[in-house]
């Protein structure tokens, strides 16, 4: 039976090409959902929205309106990531799993705000992260 070009898929040892562009495009639009929702919860921090909690004695004593800028500004550098991870530049993936990382570190340390909006962007990260890594591994093998 004789292959087309059209039809005839290569395989490697990694996948196909075409796992590897739906990781990449899935870390992409999660940065870029995770990234708007960090731009909403930051800017509803700084509105003084009465949505968040409360707390005393917490350790990491930022005002609301300090914690609504560091999501603001985390959230515009995420998407901005995001957008640039569709590009499939490797500098973007290292941006994107940095970016990540902090707004992990960022949602952590939100958890006495807002608990369960922290915990849901936290799994976003982290998946974020492992798409990321996963992509930039099966893409060295497929290249």
């Amino acid at each position: 039976m004789a292959t087309t070009g059209m039809h005839h898929r290569q395989e490697s040892a990694g996948g196909s090409g075409a796992w590897v562009s739906g990781w990449t495009a899935f870390a992409g639009v999660m940065m870029i959902f995770g990234g708007a929702m960090a731009i909403f919860q930051g800017i509803a921090a700084i509105a003084q929205d009465d949505v968040f909690v409360t707390t005393s004695n917490y350790v990491y004593t930022f005002n609301l309106t300090s914690w609504g800028w560091i999501h603001l500004t985390l959230g515009v550098l995420v998407v901005l990531a995001g957008i640039a991870v569709f590009r499939g530049m490797l500098w973007a993936r290292i941006v994107g799993i940095t970016l990540a990382g902090l707004a992990m570190i960022a949602n952590f340390m939100w958890l006495p705000y807002s608990p369960v909006w922290a915990s849901v962007l936290i799994a976003i990260d982290a998946f974020v992260i492992w798409a990321l890594c996963v992509g930039a591994g099966r893409d060295a093998r497929t290249a």
